[in-house]
């Protein structure tokens, strides 16, 4: 909308992971796409540091990334007409076509036909009316229209009305009025009706063309080619796509792609990590005297995370810290070698002593429960954790691939018609339970003939589904990623029935690895956008290492049986082309905000012996 007109509020984590750029927003009275970063006043987005995330992001987009910022914000005062009422993510309006709630008149916003009228003290209150006049002779409002249309490139347009109601044709000279009226009390999309006024010889006529067939076979000779739109952007680019017709609000309008990371700490000490984390930027106040140093220092957004040490300490540590810096090329690593997330966090999550910091935080639980001791080898409580998330593009239609190296870049819808400068990121705090496997005897069941025999279907299931949908091959996670996997959502389920958070709240890490860099365990966290986001359930389950160890053993006794078996007990991946075996909605399956491969690679087969006849004992790695 215009930057005078404020039409709503969101969250900041909401921004990147359900109304981000090139998202609809469906507001009360209004919808509207979250333009790209070409728009937003960067000014006013904060730059955060996080330098693996940085990597990360610069490996996907360019080394031409500089910085992950925050979405642009400024404190709101009494008076809404100061500027930060001014100051925010910007949205245009859409779709741009609008029906009259009164009359049914069906129209573009930009036809003249309707006018936005903007409310400062209730944003939530703006909308468009039309000039028809309703009740107490008031114009009625206007509210978008209830289809748009997409493709599987990213684009998404208004729905051609003019030329669905006209079935292709070019239409006769003269007043076209179209209208949207419903037939019935179902709500579907064959109840819904597209007329065009001008053509009807009677004015009374009730017919005109339904909206079923802008779905199904029919979608392809209906609808005309896809424009490739990016509304987010304003801008059109040449497209070969099938567009399809899609409900206004529909979930696979917008799929994120994001990089997340937790931040790790940079030193022992609370000073060596605070100056660890900023130390890119304090750098270049080294040969400054120390008297310009320190009142530049004090005059950096992230200062206050230097503040309570005092400038002497920090420039201390400041010139300690670069004297044992090791001069690498940063810059050539990231461009020719994949950033490795996963293996700092581990080494991090496995040192053996515990770690005390504002960001990060674990402290070791002395034993682990006699029962789990064989293969349960460590247990590590995270009562402090940081979750960095960075936005670098989206899809519509079909989500991403888990993996983000094997997402097809020409599914992904940029955020900016240029290379980005910056990507917008948001932080977490929460908290978590770290469950570390013993190697031994999880790589002597990998070996077993049993445990390869099952690995066979997997990997079959696992290639007809790439194939199923033209994706290139890609590397084969492993049992042992399968195995741990499977085992954090039955946890999932159990320890959000004793922690005081939901199912979807609580959110899984798996580290599996073979070979020389060898991985095997599990972080269930939990992680919000507020100061603290932890309420210490997580926590506190993990204090007891016998009440734990019960709650493993419920976890696994519940994966025995499913309410769907033996239907999802004998479930073959390879004869069905799927990625999973011994899986469902009733007994594995987690909500997308828990899951960090979208339901995928699991079987509740691999940890426990099921009911299934097909699969021989012993296949399960816990008795």
């Amino acid at each position: 909308m215009n930057d005078s007109v404020r039409v709503g509020e969101l969250r900041t984590s909401q921004l990147l992971h359900t109304f981000g750029i090139g998202a609809m927003v469906d507001l009360p009275n209004l919808s509207v796409v979250v333009r790209g970063l070409d728009a937003w006043k960067s000014a006013h987005a904060l730059p955060l540091e996080e330098d693996r995330l940085l990597a990360a992001v610069r490996r996907k987009l360019g080394p031409q990334v500089k910085e992950l910022r925050t979405p642009p914000y400024i404190p709101s005062t009494a008076n809404v007409h100061d500027e930060w009422a001014r100051i925010g993510v910007p949205v245009s309006a859409f779709p741009r076509w609008l029906r009259c709630t009164k009359c049914h008149r069906l129209s573009s916003a930009d036809s003249g036909a309707f006018d936005l009228l903007p409310n400062p003290y209730s944003p939530d209150k703006t909308r468009y009316v039309h000039g028809c006049r309703g009740e107490g002779n008031k114009r009625p409002a206007a509210v978008p229209a209830r289809f748009v249309m997409a493709c599987a490139a990213g684009h998404i347009d208004d729905f051609p009305w003019v030329y669905f109601a006209h079935q292709g044709q070019t239409p006769e000279a003269g007043e076209h009025t179209l209208k949207l009226v419903e037939r019935g009390t179902t709500g579907e999309a064959a109840g819904v009706l597209v007329i065009c006024e001008g053509c009807n010889e009677d004015p009374g006529r009730t017919g005109g063309r339904s909206m079923g067939q802008a779905f199904g076979p029919e979608n392809a000779v209906n609808l005309p080619r896809c424009r490739g739109r990016h509304p987010h952007l304003a801008s059109f680019e040449q497209c070969d796509e099938e567009p399809r017709t899609m409900v206004l609000g529909a979930t696979n309008s917008w799929f994120p792609t994001q990089m997340r990371v937790f931040s790790l700490p940079q030193g022992d000490t609370a000073l060596t990590d605070a100056v660890g984390k900023h130390l890119s930027d304090l750098k270049i106040m080294a040969p400054l005297p120390k008297e310009d140093a320190e009142h530049a220092l004090r005059l950096m957004p992230f200062w206050a995370d230097l503040d309570e040490f005092g400038f002497d300490a920090v420039w201390d540590e400041i010139h300690a810290q670069l004297a044992g810096e090791q001069t690498t090329d940063t810059t050539s690593d990231t461009e020719d070698e994949e950033v490795d997330l996963a293996g700092p966090e581990w080494e991090a999550f496995t040192q053996p002593r515990d770690v005390d910091l504002r960001d990060f935080t674990t402290r070791r639980v002395a034993r682990v429960a006699r029962n789990h001791r064989e293969r349960l080898q460590e247990v590590v409580l995270v009562p402090r954790l940081r979750e960095v998330s960075a936005l670098y593009g989206f899809t519509r239609v079909d989500a991403p691939e888990f993996d983000v190296v094997s997402t097809d870049d020409t599914r992904i819808a940029p955020l900016t018609t240029k290379a980005p400068e910056w990507v917008p990121c948001a932080e977490q705090r929460g908290e978590g339970i770290f469950l570390r496997f013993a190697e031994e005897p999880l790589a002597a069941w990998e070996t077993t003939p049993v445990v390869k025999e099952r690995e066979k279907q997997l990997i079959g299931g696992h290639q007809r589904w790439r194939q199923a949908r033209n994706l290139p091959p890609a590397d084969w996670p492993g049992m042992r990623y399968v195995l741990l996997h499977s085992l954090a959502h039955i946890l999932l389920r159990e320890l959000s029935l004793e922690a005081g958070y939901s199912a979807s709240g609580i959110a899984e890490k798996v580290y599996a690895r073979s070979g020389e860099e060898q991985m095997a365990g599990i972080l269930l966290y939990t992680a919000a956008p507020d100061s603290e986001g932890t309420l210490g359930g997580l926590v506190s389950l993990g204090t007891d290492p016998d009440r734990l160890g019960l709650l493993i053993d419920h976890a696994l006794d519940a994966a025995r049986l499913c309410s769907s078996d033996p239907l999802c007990a004998e479930h073959d991946p390879d004869d069905h082309a799927r990625l999973h075996g011994a899986a469902c909605h009733v007994c594995l399956f987690a909500s997308e905000t828990s899951c960090e491969r979208n339901n995928h690679y699991l079987d509740r087969a691999l940890l426990v012996d099921t009911i299934s006849q097909d699969l021989p004992a012993g296949l399960g790695y816990f008795p």
